[in-house]
């Protein structure tokens, strides 16, 4: 796949998306979303099991959406603009595996806003993230609103959506919206080692789970156990935990085939 703002790669089965806009801190604009709409619409997911998240160059992973093409719009535009961001991150957020953001330099805006739709978020100790849209007369757009507080809790999100603040990577990782604070140089071996993990466990019970976890938010407790012990004993139709609970009686690993 050539896109002109992405560059994508695949190593077996961890797939490499890096947003490729270093002169503008690759920041988010139609082109961008085109191309990730594009991408992510066209992943094999039978070959892969983990995709990486990340942004050329050191100074950003994503410092935002590009404000001068976003000056231009008209209401209606932008209406249509926050639901293209929405419908690309939900793409992103739906993949049936784990997707891990590697997110060097700010992390800010419709960039947090895209960290907030991947799994595990791996963040460079001397990184900063926030949603400064406030200062600009506006609100986060791209599921912001959503995502950070049920990430971080309500009161969290209203300070950091209220303030424009800016956070740096400890109070990130002090608050719950990253799993990790790392220096730079150990970012992607965390990355590596986390999908070489992800890799050994049943993929079918990943996606199920993953899945599930999404759903809590919009479900009842009493809808969302339901539904848990429904799609739990689907598995058990799964040749993947058959294998894996004789693997476990024998002594040895699975071999699990996602099916």
């Amino acid at each position: 796949m050539n896109y002109e703002t992405l560059k994508w790669e695949q190593k077996g089965a961890v797939g490499y998306l890096t947003l490729s806009r270093p002169k503008a801190l690759n920041a988010l604009n139609a082109k961008v979303f085109q191309e990730l709409d594009h991408c992510l619409s066209s992943l094999d997911n039978r070959s892969l099991r983990i995709l990486i998240v990340q942004g050329a160059g050191d100074k950003a992973f994503v410092a935002g959406a590009d404000i001068k093409e976003m000056s231009g719009l008209n209401a209606k535009e932008a209406e249509e603009f926050s639901k293209t961001g929405q419908k690309v991150f939900s793409l992103l957020e739906a993949l049936p595996f784990p997707v891990i953001a590697v997110i060097q330099g700010f992390a800010l805006g419709g960039g947090l806003e895209l960290a907030l739709a991947c799994d595990i978020l791996l963040l460079e100790e001397n990184s900063k993230v926030g949603l400064p849209e406030v200062t600009l007369g506006l609100f986060p757009s791209f599921g912001g609103t959503q995502r950070l507080a049920r990430a971080v809790g309500f009161y969290k999100a209203k300070e950091m959506i209220f303030s424009g603040n800016f956070y740096t990577a400890q109070e990130a990782y002090s608050m719950g919206l990253v799993n990790f604070a790392l220096p730079k140089e150990k970012l992607m071996s965390q990355a590596e080692e986390l999908s070489k993990i992800f890799q050994k466990r049943g993929p079918l019970a990943i996606a199920q789970a993953k899945q599930l976890i999404q759903k809590s938010y919009s479900l009842s407790l009493e809808t969302a156990l339901q539904l848990e012990a429904q799609e739990f004993g689907r598995l058990f139709d799964k040749q993947d935990s058959q294998e894996g609970m004789k693997a476990f009686i024998e002594k040895r690993p699975p071999q699990f085939k996602g099916n």
